[in-house]
């Protein structure tokens, strides 16, 4: 397994561990994969090398979360302050540096200020959908302020900044914003700390109504073939919500446990790429996960888990040790080997030049 990209900060050591068959994997589905640490700060991309081995280059990002890619060949990135859009600057056939053949090259930045935002997706005219987590809000950036407001729970009374529910999670439907995750419903600020153990919440956007409730820190909704998949990561379950009626109330129904406080989810056919984390247990403490991992015998993971969901197994896994305990967000790169992302404050940002499908000066690595 190579490594490259930007040094670490110092403290200590990450080190990376993947199966055996990790490479095989993302060959056999042709993709890589992007992962967020708002922790270390840093976007991880994974893919494949020369020697059939993993590749994991690093990118130094501020405070990188949630991940969206599109039909354009652009990743964009809630991260810290700003709302990052990157695009891949390489044509089919092309590589910088002999290695890679996918280059992720900031080209939009929007400040919005601190808005602790989540989970982001591209919606039907191209605007950048994001959970603004600090206003318990969905938003897209605005051209003077630093953000404008398109949707609330109805249960939020006003729009305040203070962060009442913890909304977090997005799932994003034929380009609309469908469903979202809080940890409660409360209606005041920082309530949804009193509410971690089972007052989780799916909402639905365009209806208002809560469909499914009792969850544990909910995270990362998704659909996918047509269902709705979320992370239940207080008690370490992915699983979908199963509705007997269309427009009803749902019933979460877990399908594989994974040892961590789940946040992260991509799909690639039958296969759902998990993020996992270690837990902060000052913070997380009295969750059913820490029953959970002490009835397995084992400690919290941080890393991706690949999950067969016809077997509700995990088949493949990139696994994070040392200084890195915390993942946000995961995502399959389609059509990609190997990728590498250009920071964007960096000399690499601020050398690299492309014009007509030209590259004057490719990044270093």
């Amino acid at each position: 397994m190579a490594q490259c990209g930007r040094e670490e900060p110092p403290g200590e050591e990450t080190t990376f561990s993947v199966s055996a068959n990790l490479a095989g994997r993302l060959a056999g589905l042709n993709a890589s994969l992007a992962v967020t640490s708002y922790q270390s700060g840093f976007l991880y991309l994974v893919g494949r090398n020369a020697q059939d081995g993993v590749n994991i280059h690093q990118a130094a990002m501020p405070k990188p979360m949630g991940l969206c890619l599109d039909d354009d060949g652009g990743l964009t990135m809630t991260a810290g302050y700003q709302i990052l859009r990157f695009q891949n600057i390489l044509d089919p056939g092309q590589m910088v540096n002999g290695a890679f053949d996918t280059c992720f090259v900031p080209r939009v930045t929007h400040v919005t200020g601190a808005l602790d935002a989540h989970d982001i997706g591209i919606d039907d005219q191209g605007r950048a959908v994001f959970v603004n987590t600090r206003f318990n809000c969905l938003a897209v950036p605005s051209a003077r302020h630093s953000f404008e407001e398109i949707w609330r729970p109805p249960f939020i009374s006003a729009l305040v900044d203070e962060d009442r529910c913890h909304l977090n999670g997005l799932a994003m439907e034929n380009g609309r914003p469908r469903y979202v995750t809080a940890v409660s419903r409360s209606d005041t600020i920082d309530g949804w700390r009193d509410r971690r153990a089972d007052g989780g919440i799916v909402v639905d956007v365009e209806t208002g109504k809560v469909v499914c409730e009792g969850l544990s820190m909910p995270h990362s909704p998704r659909m996918h073939d047509g269902q709705l998949w979320l992370l239940n990561s207080g008690t370490g379950e992915l699983g979908f919500v199963a509705f007997d009626t269309p427009g009803g109330m749902g019933r979460f129904k877990p399908k594989v446990f994974c040892p961590g406080f789940l946040r992260g989810l991509s799909f690639a056919g039958n296969l759902a790429f998990v993020g996992l984390s270690r837990p902060r247990y000052q913070r997380f403490e009295g969750l059913a996960l820490d029953q959970r991992l002490r009835d397995a015998d084992s400690d919290a993971w941080c890393g991706v888990q690949v999950i067969d969901l016809s077997k509700g197994s995990c088949t493949d896994w990139l696994r994070v040790d040392g200084g890195v305990g915390e993942l946000f967000d995961v995502a399959v790169i389609p059509g990609s080997v190997c990728p590498i992302a250009v920071p964007p404050v960096s000399e690499e940002a601020a050398n690299l030049i492309t014009y007509g499908g030209m590259i004057a000066t490719p990044p270093p690595t």
